[in-house]
Order: C-alpha cells, then structure tokens, then sequence
C-alpha cells in the first residue's frame, strides 16, 4: 500500500507539470498516424489522471496506453520537463489488473521467453544476425576495468556487437568484464507492467553491479532502463543509494568513449545512414554524440528526415502493436535510404533486428564499424 501511495504522489507530481501546451503532439509518433488526442502524450495523461482518480477506465483506454510506444521523444520537446515515461509506467501498472486473462497470458508469454536464457537460446539462435567476425584483442597495458552489459537477447542475436566493444576497448587499455546473460535490466517487465519482477531483477543487479567502478551499455534500451534505477526508489528505501549510484556510473558506449584518444582506431571513408534509438537521443538526451564519433572517424553520415521518430521497434511493440510498428518501420526505412547508404547504423539490438527484416541494406551496430 505504501509503494502504491508513493507513485501515485509521484504521478500527481507529474501530472501538475503538464500545461496542456500540445507541444508533443508534434513529435509523437503515434499521433502522427492516428491524429486522435488520446493517442498523444496530452490524451494519455487525461486518461492515466482519470484512472488514478478511481475513475472507470474502459478497454479503450487501456488501448491507448498500450498504443504508446515509450520513446520519449514527447520528453525531448516538452517545454515544462513532464517526465511522461515514467508517468505512464505508473499508469500502466494501476489499470494492469482490468486487462483481459488472455492478454496478461501473452505479455507473461513473451516476458518469460525473452528474459529466459534456457529458454530464448533455444530459439534465439535461428534468427542470428551477425556472428563474431573478427579475432579476439587483448589489451597490452590494462588502465581500469569496465563491467559491460551483456543484456539478455543481444548475445544470442548479435554477438559481435558485444565482441566488438571489448575489442575497442582493449585496445584503449581497458580490461572488459561481462555481465551474466541471466541477468536483464529489467525494461521489458517494467515496460509490461511487472513491477515487482522488474524490481527484484533490479535489486539483484544493483547488489552485483554497485561496487564497478564504469559500467557500459551497449543497448541504449537497457542503458536508459539502468540510468533511471536511481528514480525507482524512494530515499528511505535501503536500495536508494546503491541504485543512485549504479545509474550514475552507467554510460553508453558512445558516451564512454567520447572523450577518448580513438587515433588507435581505423578510419574508413564510408557513407552510413545513422538511425539514433528513441532511448538513446530522447531518454538519455545523447543524441548527436554517434554522429560526431563517425565524422571523426571519417564516415560520412547522411541526414535522415524526421530522425527523432521512432522506428517501430521500442522493446515488445512490435510484438504486441505489428500494425503501428510496421506502418513506423516502413517510414523510418524510407528516410534512412533515401540518401543510398552503403550501410544503415544504429546503437540498439531492437532497432537493429526490427530494421533489418525489411532492409535490402544492411544494418549494423555502429560499433561494429569500428572494429576493423
């Protein structure tokens, strides 16, 4: 009772930031297709106000919430800094019980699956898109070590995105240590309403993870999940600084190795499409920070049209929202070739594999370009 009093504190304290300016109804993806007002940012605060209040939320309503893809973009343009991603987590989990038995059963389904390793190896595998492409480096002089999150699909999918990044590193003089496949940050349960398994992998993590000293994210959706675990835990809470910590010590790779000599790195004179994750640009406000590290690498980076829309990916979205989803992937596709890449480049294993299906070019992690 105590921690739903809390976030519904929390969501009030939100709630009261919104000016209703309808700023975000430029940005939002969802409004852009649909053109309804409850399928914008301003609707859905109405409708998780309305749900908060003990109003009676119909299946309409969860729809609309269920239609949010979570990319923040909204965040990125609001004039009065509404936290709106996580106020729709908070509403999500306060009107999860009136969702249908056979929903529940699905999103468990694939929450299951996907957060699993017994039991997405058995699968995952099929659908492999790049295997380790290049010898392993070893560091000649170790400076620090980093601990670099494995996540709990990417391995399986992509494994030289995370072979890549140690190899870039070692030859910075860093010593890599690798997270567990087994142990997930956490997104997609918190995404789905499943607060408290969320927060027991999120407990488990933040014990294991708390006395690293750098902790890197390869997947900026588990890198944003993993920067906001300080804001999950009220200050009396005995995780509060623990978590306050792990998220601050918690850098995406670009944001790593931005400031780092990458004169030992290759220079390839390519011209790349660069498609920047809505939980990279908008939930941890990086975007532009890959660009630059390409131009200075010498790749030459087309512009994209709308590059702050989503892709359609944004966690299990395509899963549970195909129609929507393909309808944004079609779109991003279009402004990502239009310029005729040799390659298109992202910083997500999602936006990578959800991109990939309907690409005649290929995508990539852009650390992979630097592994070489």
């Amino acid at each position: 009772m105590q921690t739903i009093n809390i976030q519904n504190l929390r969501a009030n304290d939100i709630i009261r930031k919104c000016v209703h300016c309808g700023f975000c109804l430029a940005t939002c993806p969802t409004y852009q297709l649909l053109g309804s007002e409850l399928d914008s940012p301003r609707g859905r605060i109405y409708l998780i106000k309305s749900a908060l209040e003990n109003n009676a939320t119909s299946a309409n309503s969860l729809q609309h919430l269920d239609r949010c893809l979570t990319c923040r973009s909204c965040e990125t343009t609001c004039p009065s800094g509404v936290e709106y991603g996580h106020l729709l987590d908070i509403g999500r989990a306060a009107i999860e019980g009136r969702r249908p038995l056979w929903q529940k059963a699905s999103r468990f389904a694939v929450r299951q699956f996907l957060t699993t390793p017994a039991l997405f190896n058995t699968v995952g595998f099929l659908f492999r898109h790049s295997r380790i492409q290049t010898p392993v480096v070893k560091p000649k002089t170790v400076t620090k070590k980093v601990l670099l999150l494995s996540g709990c699909v990417q391995p399986t999918l992509a494994p030289n995105i995370n072979h890549s990044v140690q190899n870039i590193l070692a030859k910075l003089g860093y010593e890599v240590e690798q997270t567990p496949q087994k142990e997930c940050c956490g997104a997609i349960d918190q995404h789905l309403s499943a607060v408290d398994e969320a927060l027991k992998k999120i407990k488990r993590n933040i014990d294991a993870w708390h006395t690293a000293e750098v902790i890197i994210s390869s997947a900026s959706g588990c890198g944003v999940m993993v920067k906001d675990y300080g804001s999950l835990f009220d200050k009396d809470d005995e995780y509060y600084q623990k978590a306050q910590a792990v998220s601050e010590k918690t850098q995406d790779i670009a944001e790593f190795l931005a400031d780092k000599d990458l004169s030992v790195l290759k220079t390839i004179d390519k011209k790349v499409a660069y498609h920047s994750p809505c939980t990279l640009q908008h939930g941890q406000k990086l975007g532009g920070l890959v660009e630059s590290i390409l131009q200075q690498l010498g790749y030459m980076s087309a512009p994209v049209a709308d590059a702050h829309l989503c892709c359609g990916s944004a966690g299990t979205y395509s899963i549970f929202q195909p129609k929507l989803s393909k309808q944004l992937k079609a779109n991003k596709l279009n402004n990502l070739t239009a310029s005729n890449p040799e390659m298109i480049v992202t910083a997500n294993i999602g936006c990578l594999m959800h991109l990939q299906k309907d690409s005649k070019i290929p995508v990539k992690h852009w650390v992979e370009l630097l592994d070489n």
